[in-house]
């Protein structure tokens, strides 16, 4: 058996288990419970904690909530995050909202210290990880299917892309110099090799991404 068949099992025995079931759904509710909260706080631009400038915890989020109404879309997307949790049929997406969130913010209170919070935040990481693992048959093509034919290269692309791109990089030289974009006119010489020889790789990264490019149908929705 293939890796993929392995989990197909695995993810088949766990699911229709109606102990993990419950489990699941006890997860769920419990993320987007604890998600509420700070997301309504922010939404309403209260400030997140009363901790002064010193501690690097309080310097923080002191300065968060200065930064306007990017303090309220973050309360925004996390209380969305919590109710497409809390419905079974938009709990996949919540799930894939909800993981880089809380990943942020393990990241964020281990890093400054924030104690005993940074042991919830990484409990909740790991409780969006499983989450994530129940929705396995949802996201599986992302790792397991591929697109069923190759992308048709024109002619010498290899080659002329890369000049392209090339000539491109040189021509913005060119281009701020004239105007005195980033004071490139005070050191041409560099910047023009510099931009050229970046333009010639940024074509062959392309090109070579574009030799590898699967296009059409998924392979598994084939008759």
């Amino acid at each position: 058996m293939n890796i993929e068949k392995n989990l197909d099992a695995i993810h088949a025995a766990v699911v229709s288990n109606g102990w993990t079931q419950l489990f699941t759904a006890f997860t769920r509710v419990l993320l987007a419970v604890g998600f509420i909260p700070p997301s309504v706080r922010k939404i309403l631009n209260l400030p997140f904690t009363v901790l002064p400038d010193t501690n690097p915890v309080g310097h923080y989020f002191n300065a968060l909530y200065h930064t306007g109404y990017y303090y309220q879309f973050i309360g925004w997307g996390q209380i969305f995050a919590a109710l497409l949790l809390l419905f079974p049929r938009t709990a996949h997406l919540g799930a894939l909202m909800f993981f880089p969130i809380i990943l942020n913010i393990t990241v964020l209170t281990n890093s400054v210290g924030f104690v005993g919070t940074k042991y919830i935040t990484m409990l909740m990481l790991i409780a969006c990880t499983y989450l994530l693992a129940w929705e396995y048959d949802r996201l599986k093509p992302l790792f397991f299917s591929g697109r069923e034919t190759k992308t048709r290269l024109p002619k010498l692309e290899l080659l002329w892309l890369p000049v392209l791109f090339t000539a491109g990089g040189a021509a913005t030289a060119m281009l701020f110099a004239a105007f005195g974009i980033g004071n490139l006119h005070r050191s041409f010489v560099p910047a023009l090799v510099i931009l050229s020889a970046s333009g010639f790789v940024f074509g062959l990264i392309c090109t070579t991404h574009h030799r590898f490019m699967h296009v059409g149908r998924l392979e598994e929705s084939v008759d």
